[in-house]
């Protein structure tokens, strides 16, 4: 009995936690959903802004966003699961390794805005890609880098050894071991990390401060080395720099901008939902 009423005041205090972070997350949404809603139209999703940014759209952020998030991907996604397999599969126990996974986790904790320096001097400087699109990308990717292969080499290392020792034993290699049967399944691990990642960068404003946001542009990016507008950036300027900006516009934005990482989220959630059905373990 002792023990039961310990269990219950274990579930009982975690349902408290749970709530309490829970629900101040829930009721900031709605407050932004309930002073945005009345800008939120199909002219708000798809034309470009106008009159001072105090009407029209947000159309050109939203595409500057999805331009940014899916570079981030194209540039991040190899180096990370890449160096998450090596880590995790290849590399020996020893004092360079360790010093590695040091250095991974400092980097995860770095301010975003160092990398937004990193990238003005690296990118838009010194390989001379000026304010783009590309030197926003990288910049990000460099920010999410820590996340993934932190995240995919966790769920590496947690594929139960006993597929790799029956794969190796029927006489397969140990890149053919990784690629059928350890990645596929750590692969809903790698996706929650890879998630996470894209996520943080798809609302980060300090790094394409410096490399590729732009305060207004009159036409949509036609190259990777153009300038973009981005709804991380376009929320700081139209909150802190426009007079006179509705504030219906301002709770507008910051909605989108939560549906679009939430939309990411979701998509994640169902295909790492369907790929745990399919393990066999």
């Amino acid at each position: 009995m002792k023990a039961q009423q310990i269990e219950r005041v274990g579930y009982a205090v975690t349902a408290l936690v749970t709530a309490i972070v829970v629900v101040p997350i829930l009721l900031v949404i709605l407050s932004i959903f309930i002073n945005g809603y009345e800008a939120i139209s199909w002219e708000f999703l798809t034309e470009a802004p106008r009159n001072g940014m105090t009407e029209g759209g947000i159309w050109p952020a939203i595409l500057g966003t999805l331009l940014l998030t899916i570079g981030t991907a194209i540039a991040a996604l190899p180096f990370g699961i890449g160096a998450a397999v090596y880590l995790a599969e290849y590399a020996p126990d020893n004092r360079l390794t360790r010093t590695i996974h040091l250095a991974i986790v400092n980097l995860a904790g770095i301010p975003s805005i160092v990398y937004g320096l990193f990238g003005l001097g690296a990118f838009v400087l010194f390989f001379n890609m000026g304010t783009s699109i590309l030197a926003g990308s990288l910049t990000l990717a460099l920010m999410t880098l820590p996340i993934i292969i932190s995240t995919s080499e966790e769920a590496i290392l947690s594929v139960p050894q006993e597929f790799r020792v029956v794969s190796l034993s029927l006489g397969a290699t140990h890149w053919q071991t990784v690629r059928y049967q350890v990645l596929p399944n750590a692969l809903p691990g790698i996706l929650t990390g890879v998630i996470l990642g894209l996520s943080r960068a798809a609302g980060e404003t300090a790094p394409i401060l410096f490399t590729v946001a732009a305060f207004y542009l009159p036409q949509l990016p036609k190259s990777i080395f153009d300038q973009t507008m981005a709804l991380p950036y376009h929320l700081y300027v139209i909150s802190t720099q426009v007079p006179g900006m509705p504030q219906s516009i301002q709770y507008a934005t910051a909605f989108v901008l939560l549906m679009i990482v939430l939309f990411f989220t979701v998509i994640a959630a169902i295909m790492r939902s369907v790929m745990r059905r399919r393990r066999e373990w």
